[in-house]
């Protein structure tokens, strides 16, 4: 499960080819009240105890709606080229597909940003190797806080279990935590990280990433652009198969409404 970057406007600011301060500081806000589509993409040079390495590319949608609330619904597909057994050649196809809907709560301050809501993933996979064919349901729960305009940080958690699909493959427990912050340097530039931590209920196996790497936001007229570049290196793992480094980019497109 990765985590979609969407735009959040201050109250009073308007987005011109420039970027004020005020929002820059939001260009990060997973829980925006506005319509995002993102291209992430993970090349992981070295996965443990093979030789090979790996790519995951994620095309992400968001759209708000209300139902009884404020929502954010947020769908996933991933491309996944891995090796596969038993010999380790890669097999490239479409991965499971993930979508989540998280309510956002009033938290008393435009600045700070709680969403929680169920979540699931569809067993859309093109190759038995690259999916889990199982159907799985959890939750997400996301928090923002840009009370600050030089620092800005938050989280994304998510776990979803397995409960049909086919019963010859192995059920499925997956938890994800996303600390992520960023730290604004002026006119747009920032410094991010955000690497995922999993865990894997079923088996035991995990991995700890941590990265530093550097953004630009860009403003252009309706359509805010936001490109990064993060290297990320495992703190800690556990289990075959974890991405021992990896180079996470991405570009984040935010539609202005008005």
């Amino acid at each position: 499960m990765m985590l979609v970057f969407v735009v959040q406007a201050w109250p009073g600011s308007v987005y011109a080819d420039e970027i004020s301060p005020n929002a820059a500081a939001q260009a990060n806000n997973p829980l925006a009240n506005m319509k995002a589509f993102n291209i992430h993409n993970y090349y992981i040079g070295g996965l443990t105890d093979t030789d090979k390495d790996a790519n995951q590319l994620w095309l992400r949608y968001a759209q708000p709606f209300e139902l009884g609330g404020k929502w954010l619904m947020r769908a996933s597909l991933p491309v996944n080229s891995f090796p596969a057994p038993p010999d380790g050649d890669r097999e490239t196809g479409i991965g499971d597909l993930n979508v989540f809907a998280a309510y956002l709560f009033d938290m008393g301050d435009p600045a700070i940003s709680f969403g929680l809501g169920p979540s699931i993933n569809a067993p859309t996979a093109s190759k038995d190797s690259l999916g889990s064919d199982k159907w799985a349901g959890g939750f997400a729960n996301v928090l923002f806080d840009a009370r600050s305009q030089k620092f800005q940080y938050g989280y994304l958690l998510t776990w979803t279990g397995s409960f049909a699909g086919d019963e010859d493959k192995p059920d499925t427990s997956i938890g994800a935590f996303q600390p992520f912050g960023m730290y604004q340097l002026g006119e747009g530039r920032y410094l991010r990280s955000a690497g995922i931590w999993t865990y894997n209920f079923e088996n035991n196996n995990y991995s700890m990433p941590v990265g530093l790497g550097f953004g630009q936001v860009i403003p252009r007229g309706k359509t805010v652009y936001n490109v990064f570049i993060e290297p990320q290196y495992s703190v800690a793992d556990r289990g075959s198969g974890q991405p021992e480094w990896q180079i996470f980019v991405g570009l984040n497109m935010q539609f202005l409404s008005n």
